[in-house]
């Protein structure tokens, strides 16, 4: 069986398709040489399972996103009092490249703005740029599963293309917050950003991220620290989005770091990560198909954050045979999260002719999880004799859709 949620991000890419709005980036002249029509959405769960749509596997460059891993080391090699030395975890208000510095103490308001980030590469533990790259890129291939490299040619237009950034550097070091020469700084700083990824790439470590740091698919082997995965999140969700982090915040609802090649990760906890990539960018230096998606995403799978499940029970309780049939028993509170394992777990098939989904033992579930149950079980009732169990009648709310499907 062919998952759903595959059909719905086709559905979502081919809606958002045709929208022209925003330009490619300017200013370095690899970036402009982007096809505005690229396109690409992927989705990786927390249980391993990743779906995409569009260009999900064609390579470009991190470069803001860049900022989160070299982040993470700088937090890992420093610890947190010495990086809050330097730098803060404010929201700026201000577009990404603006001079953000606190009057007082000279730090820039957070790490995710050029400044910040600047400052941070410069807390990344080596003997020299190369090195600091090389452990950031090592980062980012553990994160996401696959030796990833730097595009050298986008390394260079970054390094053509950073006047501004030196002189943000510069002035870091007249306020004591860079150790090295400026310059210096600025190269790794651009050969980070430089670093190649997918969208499958970026929502597998968004997916790590959600998870809490844990592998999502080598038995939730320990990639990242615990504390530096909640600290990245919350600054994410403050921060990572440059001026627009509070329209985002209301609208979204999901922790995400944007980059000028057209790419959003998105993480949110203990669900999925989401990437989309598509390189016209609005006045605030956000993919504008990518930020059309994730409010498409976050309205129809009600993945907002502050939209909670009051209970952490998992969502699928037993798979048994019985009599013939084979029973999908699901409990508790299921939200989108809970019912694609259970469209995970519906593709890869049944032993018997006979399949029950059984809700007896759900006792909340919402338009999301609903919507997507009715599409599994209707695409089961075309291979198996399927029916639901559904005594608390928690099927009923919402649109009618269940051809082929019987309820009890």
């Amino acid at each position: 069986m062919r998952s759903p949620i595959d059909d719905y991000l086709e559905q979502v890419l081919n809606d958002y398709r045709d929208a022209d709005g925003g330009t490619v980036m300017t200013g370095n002249r690899e970036l402009e040489k982007a096809d505005p029509s690229s396109f690409g959405i992927a989705l990786a769960t927390v249980d391993g399972t990743v779906y995409t749509a569009g260009d999900a596997d064609h390579e470009f460059s991190m470069q803001s996103i860049a900022k989160l891993p070299a982040y993470a080391l700088a937090l890992r090699d420093r610890g947190l009092d010495a990086v809050l030395d330097r730098v803060d975890t404010e929201p700026s208000g201000d577009a990404f490249n603006e001079i953000s510095l606190e009057a007082e103490t000279g730090r820039p308001r957070n790490a995710l703005i050029n400044a910040g980030a600047i400052a941070v590469h410069a807390m990344v533990d080596g003997g020299d740029a190369t090195e600091r790259v090389e452990r950031i890129a090592d980062l980012v291939s553990t994160l996401t599963g696959r030796e990833l490299g730097i595009d050298e040619a986008m390394r260079d237009a970054e390094m053509a293309s950073d006047d501004h950034n030196t002189a943000l550097a510069y002035l870091l070091r007249s306020a004591g917050k860079l150790d090295y020469e400026p310059e210096e700084v600025v190269d790794g700083y651009a050969a980070q950003c430089a670093i190649t990824v997918t969208c499958r790439d970026l929502a597998v470590m968004g997916s790590v991220l959600a998870n809490g740091g844990l592998s999502t698919t080598k038995n939730d082997e320990r990639l990242l620290e615990g504390w530096i995965t909640r600290h990245l999140l919350s600054v994410m969700a403050t921060c990572g989005m440059y001026d627009g982090s509070g329209s985002w915040m209301t609208k979204v609802g999901i922790p995400a770091k944007s980059g000028v090649s057209g790419a959003i990760l998105g993480v949110l906890p203990g669900q999925i990560g989401v990437a989309v990539w598509s390189p016209r960018l609005d006045e605030q230096g956000n993919s504008t198909r990518g930020v059309a998606v994730f409010e498409r995403l976050s309205r129809d799978m009600e993945l907002h954050m502050m939209h909670v499940a009051p209970s952490g029970m998992p969502a699928l309780r037993s798979v048994e045979q019985r009599d013939g049939e084979t029973v999908v028993e699901l409990q508790g509170d299921v939200r989108f999260a809970g019912a694609e394992i259970i469209a995970s777990r519906a593709c890869q098939g049944f032993p018997t002719d006979k399949v029950v989904l059984d809700l007896t033992h759900v006792r909340v579930m919402d338009d999301a999880a609903r919507g997507l149950l009715r599409e599994v079980a209707k695409r089961l009732g075309d291979e198996y004799d399927a029916r639901i169990e559904d005594p608390n009648d928690l099927m009923d709310s919402g649109p009618d859709d269940r051809d082929g499907v019987d309820e009890q």
